[in-house]
């Protein structure tokens, strides 16, 4: 969570005290019709005033009463390949990153990059989701919710991650295979179709799709800005409050 430093407090009590110093000079020398008194008594009530801003800010930075913890959450996008998890997970990303919310991303394609060689094996891909909820769980102890994009196309390897990570929401990203393809700009539908890939989740290995998902999203029928105000909404009622 983010907290004031003291300089930024100072900047805040010496910019709240132009603007009321200003209005004393002016009700003192209106009552009075003596500007160099009631410039006097703007500059030290400038000072006076400045410690005391600076003082009561730090005083209730260590008072806990009032303070309510935002409990830090996980928004797990699953679905076929292509599905659009990815584009309505970054969507989703950027709008709550607007509630000044300790926030990271984590995508499937750029931990791939940063450990080569995991495998898409069923085995491979259940030992790589145990790496990630040990990833979110951290980062969860440090107060950090996430927004996460992962095929992860085994109930096995969701179900472990739920076991894992606190406040786990399951986003099912649903799309008819067929509108999948159509939107496979890499081809790699049509190279795991010929067999050049394997282990491609709805075409030569299964995709099984969540049983217990806390939002379903249906490409299909739904534009992605519109799911992502679909999904910001849950979060905003049910941990953003």
């Amino acid at each position: 969570m983010h907290r004031d430093t003291n300089t930024r407090s100072i900047a805040k009590g010496v910019s709240w005290r132009l603007f009321a110093t200003t209005t004393t000079v002016i009700i003192v020398y209106i009552f009075f019709g003596r500007l160099d008194l009631a410039i006097a008594a703007g500059i030290i009530e400038t000072f006076a005033k400045i410690a005391l801003y600076w003082a009561h800010e730090r005083i209730w930075v260590k008072i806990r009463w009032g303070r309510k913890r935002i409990e830090p959450f996980n928004l797990w996008f699953t679905g076929l390949p292509l599905s659009g998890k990815t584009t309505i997970a970054d969507l989703v990303y950027e709008e709550l990153k607007k509630l000044d919310i300790p926030l990271e991303r984590i995508d499937s394609k750029d931990l791939r990059e940063l450990i080569p060689k995991i495998g898409y094996s069923r085995e491979e891909r259940n030992r790589h989701m145990h790496r990630i909820g040990h990833l979110i769980k951290t980062l969860q102890n440090n107060s950090i919710s996430t927004v996460a994009s992962f095929v992860s196309p085994y109930r096995e390897s969701r179900k472990a991650i739920r076991e894992m990570v606190k406040n786990n929401i399951v986003v099912y990203v649903k799309a008819d295979i067929e509108s999948c393809k159509a939107r496979d700009y890499k081809g790699l539908y049509a190279k795991a179709l010929s067999g050049e890939i394997q282990n491609f989740p709805g075409i030569n290995d299964v995709y099984e799709a969540p049983e217990h998902a806390e939002i379903i999203i249906d490409t299909d029928a739904m534009s992605a800005q519109e799911a992502a105000e679909t999904i910001v909404k849950y979060v905003k009622k049910h941990y953003v409050k």
